[in-house]
């Protein structure tokens, strides 16, 4: 099983984001959308808003699972696979 890291602040997420994630989707097993808590910017969101919304926008794709995360990507991804 191939299982990709879309990691990003999606504050908000767009058509964008959820292009490349249909796109990513077709491509792997699974996708997982990591929706970093602590972006190094201004934000208009939660990240329990970004997560919420982002879970609505790829609700339509079945093997996209949003997850968030803080600290390094890699951990993310471990901490990802636990749940």
């Amino acid at each position: 099983m191939t299982i990709a890291i879309y990691p990003g602040s999606f504050d908000p997420i767009t058509n964008g984001h959820i292009d490349i994630a249909k796109r990513g989707a077709s491509i792997f097993d699974e996708l997982v959308l990591g929706v970093y808590d602590r972006p190094n910017k201004q934000i208009l969101f939660t990240v329990a808003e970004r997560v919420r919304l982002a879970k609505k926008a790829v609700a339509h794709l079945k093997n996209v699972r949003v997850v968030p995360y803080s600290g390094l990507q890699p951990r993310m991804r471990r901490k990802s696979e636990r749940k």
